[in-house]
């Protein structure tokens, strides 16, 4: 059960309904603060929508955040909405597969993003994670991916701390790729 109160736009101020123009859980609490909602949004506006990073390979970082946080709600939303950036079934699978220190099926450029998001969540990128990347990517789309993976570990951390349900219709994604029980 939530810690915050799930607010609706008829709660808020006028000039704060629009910061629930997509009203799920996480914005209904998070608007509690508004201004706090607005900084948020403008970050996340920019990694979803003019970051230079490939979205599947942005999709993949948030995802083994989710996966390694475990947190059912960014995992199951972020199911849902990596499938509009080209992430596959097979993608998804995979994640557990080079969670476990295995080698999957994934192209070099996506396993080493997955690598620095799994060493990240742990708290540090290492100096041959920081190298793999470099050998994949730019240094403005390393820089993004960086700041990308560094807001979702905070987005988890406050999913978790403010109990953030998963609503009904996002189940789905949970039931179809569950997250490890341990």
């Amino acid at each position: 059960m939530a810690r915050l109160p799930y607010l609706d736009p008829a709660d808020l101020a006028p000039e704060d309904r629009p910061l629930l123009v997509r009203p799920v859980n996480l914005y209904r609490a998070m608007v509690n603060s508004p201004g706090m909602t607005r900084a948020f949004l403008g970050l996340a506006h920019h990694i979803r929508h003019t970051s230079v990073l490939d979205g599947r390979l942005r999709e993949l970082a948030i995802l083994q955040m989710g996966w390694t946080a475990r947190s059912p709600y960014e995992w199951s939303h972020h199911v849902a909405i990596s499938r509009d950036f080209g992430v596959t079934d097979a993608d998804i699978a995979a994640i557990a597969v080079e969670s476990r220190g295995e080698a999957s099926s994934l192209e070099p450029a996506a396993r080493v993003v997955l690598r620095a998001a799994r060493e990240m969540a742990a708290g540090d990128l290492s100096a041959e994670g920081f190298a793999a990347l470099e050998e994949h990517l730019d240094a403005v789309s390393v820089t993004d991916l960086l700041v990308i993976i560094a807001f979702y570990a905070g987005v988890v951390r406050f999913l978790a701390a403010a109990r953030i349900d998963v609503e009904p219709e996002y189940q789905r994604h949970l039931d179809q790729f569950p997250l490890p029980a341990d």
